[in-house]
């Protein structure tokens, strides 16, 4: 018997899930332009480092905001018309980035440019409409494999077309770049992506958006699978925040070496999440894969300290990148699996903001150990976190429904 939604609009196309993930890839390519240049964007503001960092933060506060609630109505409205509005609202935001007369002004545009990039819950929700159970995890980790692909790619176009030297207006055209990628995305899905559901008005049952959250969190799979999501992203984000500051405090690295880590991470991390992931969690399942890249990320992270060069350095994130790479895309089908199927992307999009705010505290965490107790605390510190997590996980797996592969005869 089929587990495909009764909300689903038609029999999915088989690659609607596909389809989806090489559009989103243009939007991330944009988002991985942007990234790297923008502590050198905000120094040509003249800010302060907290204002740096505040810049950054915003972007992760509007996704807090943002993925409950695009998730929300996306379960109500369908899919595509939110993939829409949410990329066509980045398009702008990096346009009106791109003449932000001040920090202030870039701050706020910022936020609402993480509001309207937080429609993470949107495009796992289609993913999950369109995909049968048994294969969700293979097509999440391929979209986080677009999402790495993006980040190595993204930063070099970026770098070749930013002027430093001649303060904001130096970072238009890479901005302009960006804006042009948001367009080109949104294009696509309008004429390729089909809506993967039909419009929901079974509104008058819903309960509020307080009681939904009442229910998720106390709900025996998706509330420990929030509280993981939180914890690995406060421990990860945290790590990678510092490792800038530890290699040059502990190596003396400039950017060249901080950029080959990176970089061999996003190459490791694409390569595991689109040949490796999938078929370890069909295979042995989402649970027992989802502890078990937790365990893989809790040694690279314990093992990092005692590293002795680049190399050595390297491959231990590698080894941290991995574990990500083979845990991450279970929870969203863990969660997916789990969740009524009229307020999936409500559930991912609470799970997605347990994430975004985990990104905001993580980083402030691991800044306050790595100067107050020691370079190498924000790596023992993430080991630490991330080991209740191999608990959550399992505990999780136990009580999640059993999964009913899908016959396509059906």
């Amino acid at each position: 018997m089929s587990d495909t939604s009764p909300l689903n609009a038609a029999s999915p196309p088989p690659m609607a899930a596909p389809s989806l993930i090489a559009v989103i890839f243009i939007n991330m390519l944009g988002f991985g332009i942007i990234v790297p240049l923008l502590p050198f964007y905000a120094k040509s503001m003249h800010a302060q480092p907290w204002q740096i960092s505040l810049i950054f933060s915003a972007y992760a506060m509007g996704g807090f905001f943002g993925e409950p609630f695009w998730g929300r109505l996306s379960d109500r409205y369908g899919r595509k018309p939110l993939l829409i509005s949410t990329i066509t609202g980045n398009c702008l935001c990096y346009l009106a980035l791109a003449f932000a007369p001040n920090v202030i002004t870039a701050f706020i545009i910022r936020f609402l440019g993480g509001l309207m990039s937080g429609n993470g819950a949107v495009i796992q929700g289609y993913i999950a409409d369109v995909t049968p159970p048994e294969k969700r995890a293979r097509m999440l980790s391929r979209q986080g494999a677009a999402w790495n692909v993006g980040m190595i790619v993204g930063p070099a176009v970026g770098g070749a077309f930013a002027h430093t030297d001649i303060g904001p207006v130096g970072f238009r055209t890479p901005l302009f770049i960006a804006a042009a990628l948001s367009a080109l995305a949104v294009t696509g899905i309008m004429l390729f992506i089909r809506e993967s559901r039909v419009r929901d008005q079974s509104i008058s049952h819903r309960p509020s958006r307080w009681a939904a959250v009442g229910e998720a969190v106390t709900n025996p799979v998706i509330g420990r699978l929030m509280l993981l999501t939180f914890l690995v992203g406060f421990a990860f984000t945290g790590i990678e925040s510092t490792f800038g500051l530890w290699g040059n405090a502990r190596f003396g690295w400039g950017p060249r070496q901080i950029s080959v880590c990176f970089a061999a991470v996003g190459v490791v991390a694409s390569f595991t999440q689109f040949f490796i992931t999938g078929p370890l969690s069909e295979r042995y399942g989402e649970g027992r894969m989802l502890a078990i890249g937790m365990g893989v990320n809790a040694i690279g992270s314990l093992l990092q300290p005692f590293s002795t060069g680049l190399v050595m350095t390297t491959c231990l994130m590698c080894v941290t990148a991995i574990g990500q790479s083979v845990a991450w895309p279970n929870v969203g089908a863990l969660i997916s699996r789990t969740a009524d199927p009229h307020r999936q992307g409500q559930i991912l999009g609470l799970n997605n903001a347990c994430g975004a705010f985990a990104r905001f505290g993580g980083p402030l965490c691991a800044g306050l150990t790595f100067a107050g107790i020691s370079i190498n605390a924000p790596f023992f510190q993430g080991a630490l976190i991330v080991a209740p997590a191999i608990l959550l996980a399992l505990s999780a797996a136990r009580r999640a429904p059993p999964r009913t592969v899908h016959n396509p005869a059906d």
